[in-house]
């Protein structure tokens, strides 16, 4: 099973989880990743480095031939551009395949990627991608480390990012929208402070899938809190999808919410 939650020490995690690493100085972020990518290492993957200085590949070990790779973010990204969402996630499958092919098990990448969300347009798609790259893990072994330096982009900035991992540092946003096995999931809180962001995210999700109109089935078993406007987002947003935002996992509280609201365009998921 993926974990979802705040991230602490980069360490511990499998084979099919994504991070998001809000940090306040480059060295931060340095030693997370090498944290990170020497785990991978002990799990038999084959580990990249992405960023704008990365290290050498001798500097992060590796007794294996090939298990090491860096690049420049530019190289992997392209410098300044907006990523493509749906190409960028073809590049990484095609490493994936190219890893398994060489006998590891997996692919692990640790990204410093704050240059790719410098601007609203280039944040547009990297949440896009971020979203389906996301989708691609639940089903690959592939497990990544985002890094976004806040002092440079500003904490709003970080939050449009950092909400589409089912991990972030804490207070980097105030919930997580992310992919679950079978469904979209949602963890944190969801009230008055984070709606504007939620709304954005869930727009992002959806035109990032690329589905037909109709409901969405949503699992917020790690949804911590939900208060009526939230309740009242989600019936919205499911009426514009031309359906509903079905709860799968609620809550007793939400449940009662839900019942005493009565909103068109949410319901809880019956029992099986």
């Amino acid at each position: 099973m993926r974990v979802a939650g705040a991230i602490g020490e980069a360490r511990g995690y499998g084979l099919r989880d994504h991070l998001c690493l809000a940090f306040d100085a480059p060295a931060e972020f340095d030693r997370q990743a090498r944290l990170f990518l020497a785990e991978g290492l002990e799990r038999g993957c084959r580990v990249l480095y992405v960023g704008d200085s990365p290290p050498s590949a001798a500097e992060l070990g590796g007794a294996r031939p090939g298990a090491v790779r860096v690049a420049p973010a530019a190289a992997t990204y392209g410098a300044g551009l907006v990523v493509d969402p749906r190409g960028q996630v073809r590049e990484y499958a095609a490493a994936v395949a190219e890893a398994l092919a060489d006998g590891f098990t997996g692919l692990r990448v640790a990204a410093q990627a704050t240059s790719l969300v410098r601007t609203p347009e280039q944040r547009e798609a990297f949440a896009r991608y971020e979203h389906l790259i996301d989708r691609y893990m639940t089903r690959n072994p592939f497990s990544a480390l985002c890094g976004y330096d806040r002092v440079s982009l500003g904490a709003d900035a970080v939050a449009e990012i950092a909400c589409m991992h089912p991990v972030a540092s804490p207070e980097s946003t105030p919930f997580r929208l992310h992919a679950g096995d079978d469904a979209l999931a949602v963890g944190g809180e969801l009230d008055r402070a984070g709606l504007d962001l939620f709304r954005l995210a869930a727009v992002r999700a959806r035109s990032a899938d690329g589905e037909a109109p109709g409901s969405v089935v949503l699992d917020v078993s790690g949804l911590d809190f939900v208060d009526h406007r939230g309740v009242l987002l989600l019936a919205e947003l499911g009426r514009g999808w031309g359906g509903e935002i079905v709860l799968r996992n609620a809550p007793y509280g939400t449940r009662k919410l839900i019942g005493l609201l009565e909103p068109e365009g949410v319901r809880v998921e019956a029992a099986a």
